[in-house]
């Protein structure tokens, strides 16, 4: 699913990763430890097309048998909107919408139509256990609620992998919990995909797979 090599990234003169390699399957759940300034959300925001890596000799990045690196910007937005999802730990829903509204966007700007888009999320949101709450703004729900409707934004394209960073570190302990078996929910029954970037030790060890980051690199 994620295939990369000598992944570098500079900012000025600091050198944040150092020639990562990684390589992610299919319905895996991998997390990504590591203390502050290991190069981690950096690493997150390269795998999830949201910064590009400083090309060196052997660098390559694929997701889902697409090469990255050979994509304009008009053509890798279009396969970060369509391919990928994304949940944060501030889950950047936007106020004015409701949650129905907010987890339609990505569907939208896709092109998907009114009633095919509005009908999944309707459906994402009572697998969420939302049903009751889609008429609802962000202000009008619980933290956990509000990211569980972050996770349907994040579902509503089908993407082949979604990239979550420090998802259950603005939720107190039972909501994180609960987060928590949503994704290994998610993963059992439909195969998805999860980069987790967390410092919450009892998500990283659940996870099939945990990478711990030191220095820009992963031994």
């Amino acid at each position: 699913m994620i295939q990369a090599k000598n992944l570098h990234k500079y900012y000025d003169k600091l050198h944040v990763l150092k020639g990562v390699d990684l390589h992610i399957e299919k319905g895996e759940i991998v997390s990504i430890v590591g203390a502050s300034g290991a190069g981690k959300t950096t690493l997150l925001q390269i795998l999830g097309t949201l910064d590009k890596p400083n090309v060196e000799n052997g660098t390559e990045l694929q997701i889902d048998g697409e090469n990255i690196l050979q994509l304009n910007d008009k053509a890798l937005s279009r396969f970060r909107n369509l391919k990928l999802g994304f949940i944060f730990q501030f889950h950047q829903l936007l106020p004015e919408f409701t949650a129905l509204e907010n987890v339609c966007i990505p569907a939208f700007i896709a092109g998907k139509s009114k009633s095919e888009t509005e009908a999944e999320a309707k459906r994402l949101l009572d697998y969420l256990g939302l049903s009751h709450r889609i008429d609802h703004k962000p202000g009008e729900l619980s933290g956990g609620e509000q990211q569980r409707v972050a996770v349907a934004r994040s579902l509503i394209n089908k993407p082949a992998v979604i990239f979550a960073d420090e998802p259950s570190g603005n939720l107190d302990t039972v909501s994180a919990e609960n987060l928590h078996q949503l994704f290994f929910k998610l993963r059992d029954e439909f195969g998805q995909t999860f980069v987790i970037v967390t410092h919450n030790e009892e998500l990283a060890n659940m996870a099939d797979r945990k990478l711990v980051m030191s220095d820009g690199l992963i031994p």
